[in-house]
């Protein structure tokens, strides 16, 4: 698999703007209220500095993952941002157990986490497909009470915290299922923008493509990758160009997934990146 780390401008301009305690200023999850001194959230930091190709042998992402992890084992909190309509100590542990166990997988606050979860999900699909009652009861097991049906996140699965977050915990036939089901979503993975994973795009070179194969890479990350997403590997196979790379055109531009380089007022540069990007989703899906 291709690992290229792109210690550009892009990156720089990130790891600048973190604070001495790990995180990206007061937010964790929102931008609700941005600044000229707080731009960025840690979240999307972090997103958007994996995009770049650090990982955990990265000090910014190293000092991240400890503060998130410290949270974890309740010895701080991260910031002080609520809403109202979900259980928000719930949903942060959910999104950090993700964020650490993404470039920690050893980690095992987050690994104990991702196994409760786990559990709900083996419980919700053992009939074959999704069970609303199954999964009320499973959840209820784990976490104490029956899940708030207001709130998205407790009611089932869709988010990218999900996709994440399970990637190693489920068994291979209930890998399968989860993926049928992310896959037939009509809003596709939440939070990414993918839209319904099991049509594909109409115009190839296309933002929408852009957060199309961001729905993918997530997905490429289980086991049964290969045999869910071979539909995707012809389609990309069939949009190379005569030279075998791809360009998803300077619309794909959208400051999470592109741009790699620090420039694309070269089209060899954007192309580049394109084929960078696409190469290392073919592998994930065929290894």
């Amino acid at each position: 698999m291709i690992e290229v780390k792109h210690e550009g401008k892009w990156a720089q301009q990130i790891i600048s703007l973190q604070k001495e305690d790990g995180t990206w200023g007061r937010y964790f999850h929102t931008l609700s209220q941005p600044t000229v001194e707080q731009p960025i959230t840690t979240e999307q930091a972090l997103r958007r500095l994996r995009v770049l190709g650090y990982t955990i042998k990265d000090e910014p992402i190293r000092k991240a993952v400890d503060c998130m992890a410290a949270c974890l084992r309740g010895e701080r909190v991260i910031d002080d941002y609520n809403e109202k309509k979900h259980d928000w100590p719930l949903f942060t542990k959910l999104m950090l157990s993700t964020w650490v166990k993404i470039f920690d997988p050893t980690n095992e606050q987050a690994l104990a986490f991702a196994r409760q979860w786990g559990y709900t999900v083996e419980k919700s699909f053992e009939n074959g497909c999704f069970d609303k009652e199954k999964h009320a009861k499973a959840f209820a097991e784990q976490f104490g009470r029956l899940p708030n049906r207001q709130s998205g996140f407790e009611m089932g699965y869709g988010f990218l915290y999900d996709a994440y977050l399970l990637q190693g915990v489920l068994t291979p036939d209930t890998e399968g299922l989860l993926l049928d089901f992310y896959l037939s979503k009509p809003d596709g993975i939440y939070y990414v923008g993918s839209g319904q994973l099991n049509i594909l795009p109409t115009i190839f070179a296309s933002r929408r493509t852009s957060f199309y194969l961001a729905g993918l890479e997530i997905l490429a990350g289980y086991s049964v990758a290969r045999e869910k997403l071979g539909f995707a590997v012809d389609w990309l196979n069939s949009h190379k160009d005569g030279n075998g790379r791809w360009d998803l055109s300077s619309k794909s531009n959208d400051g999470i997934y592109f741009p790699l380089s620090d420039s694309w007022r070269k089209s060899e540069n954007r192309i580049a990146d394109c084929t960078e990007r696409i190469i290392k989703l073919l592998q994930q899906i065929t290894n």
